[in-house]
């Protein structure tokens, strides 16, 4: 999917915290690709990275794939058309959730 333009439907926005753990702050636009089925049943997860105000929905690009080795369940990253990030970039705008997992980001 890198490469590909998806459109991200935001149900965590920036600003806010995890509706089930309150401690867990996204410092990011967060959501899933509507039709698009993760194997954990429900629709696939994007970071939206890029954006800096809170979002309803956003269309982008994919620049990349956050492989979750201990997981069943990738993330994909999404940003405006043109933006680029390096790997450590993506992995520190990642970490506030990806820290409680081990991955890998795939480009």
């Amino acid at each position: 999917m890198i490469g590909q333009t998806v459109r991200v439907i935001v149900d965590r926005p920036l600003g806010s915290c995890h509706p089930e753990h309150q401690d867990l702050y996204y410092p990011v636009n967060y959501g899933y690709i509507e039709g698009i089925m993760a194997p954990d049943g429900e629709e696939l997860d994007a970071y939206i990275l890029g954006v800096y105000e809170a979002v309803k929905e956003f269309t982008g690009r994919v620049i990349a794939i956050v492989h979750r080795l201990d997981d069943i369940e990738d993330k994909l990253v999404v940003a405006p058309e043109k933006l680029i990030l390096t790997e450590k970039e993506i992995r520190e705008q990642v970490r506030f959730q990806e820290q409680y997992f081990q991955s890998e980001i795939i480009m």
